[in-house]
């Protein structure tokens, strides 16, 4: 087995075609439930009166200029978080429909932003409805062909909202989000209840990614201020369209960055997909059984950085234009990880600023359109993301949550040190009387 050096993995979802969707109004709703005499129930569900949008008018020129900006986020990003040399997956597909859910509630120079980060290429409120429309050609998965036994490609995209029960979010909000993304709200209590919200929104992120995101919101993320959580789940299943053979994988050397060597199972088998030869990396496109595709960038050794450094949406576009079909003795590493993100600097870093800051003013963030009092900011973004590619084909599963809340700070923790004598007392609470009395000079005696 040859030695091969770091590659860099990119899964392209390749979507196909649909065609209206009108814009509704806006005033401000409470979600209260009607009576507060009985206790909320955690993951209960509202949403506008109206139904998701499955026709619309997007042209494909849309699509593609909306496809043409995710890709420039996505390797401005890419290269953002890759920063320590480690492995890295993520998506950038559910972070991007995240922050544009996140878009839709907000305004002045916060929208801005987002939408200069996010690349924009479709103008407004359009946003919205191309990003559905794109979401509807992705999820049109054609059928298998007859006889055949590979198990058919699997891409199933969700969104959700969970909200402060009686907070006092806008129609116009809620009716983008459930138009454009399928997004209900689930009424949760943070203010008394923030642990039994997280573990609610965790436990939906898990059923929306075949089980392969667990607690993608740690604890403490979401807290008494916190008012409203945007989610998008991802779960990505496909066959190769050439599958190896499990018999013909076999451990083989593989050379890190820092040039240390690790004994690891290599796939092996030929097949005809794509290849090219650039300058300092070769690139394969591996097909899988469906409209998807792995595309390999593989730099050659001593060049990892500079490739990387050069990757975007040109250059991809380029190289996979120049791939030929041919024959390719293959030897490719199992793997299977999974990356856990803070976004917040990264996103901040990307230009997403204003959105982190507090309100006071009329400076820092604006999401007055979530809200009409600008109280608003985000509090954290946060994204996990799994991957496991084997003889068969390639799993994956991606969840990000952006997480806003007021602008009213809690008081940091006080550290108290009980680390000399003190004096305490046990007293009935609601009376008042001293129960028992005492000091403590030495605990050890």
């Amino acid at each position: 087995m040859r030695n091969t050096s770091i590659v860099v993995v990119l899964v392209a979802l390749l979507a196909a075609s649909c065609g209206t969707a009108e814009d509704t109004g806006t005033t401000t709703t409470s979600l209260a439930p009607e009576t507060t005499t009985q206790p909320l129930q955690q993951g209960e569900l509202t949403r506008a009166d109206v139904p998701r949008a499955t026709v619309t008018d997007v042209t494909d020129e849309e699509i593609a200029a909306l496809v043409a900006g995710d890709s420039q986020f996505a390797f401005e990003l890419f290269r953002a978080a890759a920063t320590e040399g480690d492995n890295v997956f993520l998506s950038p597909y559910s972070i991007a429909a995240a922050l544009t859910m996140t878009y839709a509630g907000a305004r002045g120079t916060t929208a801005e932003q987002i939408a200069d980060v996010l690349h924009f290429g479709v103008d407004g409120d359009r946003i919205h409805v191309a990003r559905n429309e794109l979401d509807l050609r992705i999820g049109q998965v054609p059928e298998p062909l007859p006889d055949d036994d590979r198990e058919p490609l699997a891409i199933e995209i969700a969104n959700s909202l969970w909200g402060q029960y009686d907070y006092p979010f806008l129609d116009e909000f809620l009716t983008t989000l459930a138009e454009s993304y399928d997004a209900g709200m689930n009424l949760v209590d943070f203010r008394s209840a923030a642990e039994e919200a997280r573990i609610a929104i965790n436990d939906w992120v898990e059923e929306n990614t075949g089980g392969r995101i667990e607690d993608l919101i740690p604890e403490g993320v979401v807290n008494s201020l916190t008012r409203l959580v945007l989610v998008n789940a991802i779960w990505f299943k496909a066959s190769w369209a050439d599958q190896f053979d499990p018999d013909a994988t076999a451990e083989g050397t593989f050379v890190t960055l820092d040039g240390a060597e690790v004994t690891i199972p290599f796939m092996n088998g030929t097949a005809r997909r794509g290849y090219m030869s650039g300058d300092g990396f070769e690139l394969l496109r591996m097909p899988y059984a469906g409209d998807a595709s792995m595309i390999v960038i593989v730099p050659d050794e001593g060049r990892f950085e500079d490739v990387v450094a050069h990757l975007d949406a040109d250059f991809v576009a380029d190289a996979v234009g120049r791939a030929d079909g041919r024959e390719v003795d293959l030897a490719f590493p199992k793997f299977e990880f999974t990356s856990e993100f803070s976004l917040s600097a990264v996103l901040a870093e990307l230009g997403l600023g204003e959105a982190f800051i507090p309100p006071a003013e009329d400076a820092g963030a604006d999401f007055t359109g979530i809200a009409a009092e600008r109280e608003l900011f985000i509090q954290e973004v946060v994204h996990d993301a799994f991957v496991k590619v084997d003889e068969t084909g390639t799993e994956a599963a991606a969840a990000t949550a952006v997480i806003i809340g007021l602008t009213a700070v809690e008081d940091p923790p006080v550290r108290v040190e009980v680390d000399r004598p003190f004096v305490f007392l046990i007293e009935h609470s609601s009376t008042g009387a001293i129960l028992f009395l005492g000091q403590v000079t030495n605990p050890a005696s």
